[in-house]
């Protein structure tokens, strides 16, 4: 815990201080991802809006960038735009790792790289499972299913507060829905990161209703209702 705070209660920059601190771009207290890998950012939770942390974000991210500020808390001065406002959950696993199971038949799990990238954007466009760009496998292993060399699934590691590991980008192509290949990936990164002493988390839309059936059938439990929002940086004036 920072300052008395949970890790998930700040993972953004939780990730950002630790773990993924050779991923940060950073500016005096605002600080946020390298260009590619995300567009999470996030700021000191305290403090009133007129201190110098959101000038340090405008500064960090320039006139009419994004703060995407995941479910952080803080929120800026009026005169930053809001973007976008999307109800969530944030879900912890039992911490209890699933029986390891093989691939499911017809297809070959394999660990996704930047060879990798081309697939995983045009699963990511078909599926729209939340963010993701060229560089965000970066953040941890990311895990997808081929049948006949096509990508039909994947799953991987996103945020990564101390003793946690987010599980994110979690899609099926359409055609291979229902078939269990997202549970079979959801439960190998579980047993992974239960593994190596940390716990499992995740976070899902409030009208994502299949996603978070899926999750509690899988060991994970509502933790927290969460808000994303994004702003965008006041143009210069």
């Amino acid at each position: 815990m920072r300052d008395g705070r949970h890790p998930l209660d700040n993972p953004v920059r939780e990730s950002l201080e630790g773990h993924h601190r050779h991923l940060v771009r950073r500016h005096g207290t605002a600080i946020t991802y390298e260009s590619e890998v995300s567009t999470f950012a996030a700021v000191e939770a305290d403090g009133s809006t007129d201190d110098g942390r959101w000038e340090d974000m405008a500064t960090l991210l320039g006139p009419g960038g994004l703060a995407d500020m995941f479910s952080s808390t803080a929120r800026p001065p009026t005169e930053w735009e809001p973007v976008f406002t999307l109800p969530g959950l944030q879900f912890v696993h039992s911490g209890v790792a699933p029986m390891a199971t093989v691939a499911p038949t017809g297809t070959e799990r394999v660990t996704l790289s930047a060879i990798d990238v081309p697939d995983m954007l045009g699963l990511v466009a078909a599926t729209r499972p939340g963010p993701f760009f060229s560089r965000t496998h970066e953040m941890g292993t990311y895990l997808g299913l081929r049948r006949d060399g096509e990508l039909v699934a994947m799953a991987g590691e996103r945020l990564h507060p101390p003793g946690w590991t987010e599980i994110s980008a979690v899609c099926t192509a359409p055609d291979a829905r229902g078939q269990g290949f997202a549970a079979h990936l959801i439960n190998t990164l579980v047993g992974r990161i239960v593994a190596r002493g940390e716990r499992p988390f995740l976070h899902a839309l409030e009208e994502n209703r299949s996603a978070l059936e899926l999750y509690r059938r899988l060991g994970f439990e509502t933790r927290a209702s969460v808000v994303f929002q994004g702003f965008r940086v006041p143009p210069v004036v």
